[in-house]
């Protein structure tokens, strides 16, 4: 057999290798990920909103609020937290 015929085989077998390599790692990376993360937008960006309303009506009428008036200065981390979760969540989403 020519060499330049060896070498095409050669070359074709280790082709045919690595695309079935790829193909056994996407199958196991799409077996391991979540089939889809359409909730993300629809949880988190409401959760981040509800922080930034929180910090709003604390600010502008917390002390007419009986339960805001209550927790005082917790109100800032309440809505600082909701802030952040929100943020955080959206790195789920792709």
């Amino acid at each position: 057999m020519a060499e330049s015929k060896v070498r095409k085989q050669a070359a074709a077998k280790q082709k045919r290798k690595r695309m079935a390599e790829l193909a056994e790692q996407r199958s196991e990376s799409a077996r391991l990920a979540p089939a889809g993360r359409n909730w993300v937008p629809a949880v988190f960006i409401p959760i981040g909103l509800l922080g930034v309303i929180w910090m709003v009506v604390y600010n502008l009428a917390g002390g007419d609020i009986g339960f805001m008036r209550a927790i005082g200065d917790w109100n800032v981390a309440i809505s600082m937290v909701l802030i952040v979760v929100g943020f955080a969540g959206m790195t789920l989403w792709k």
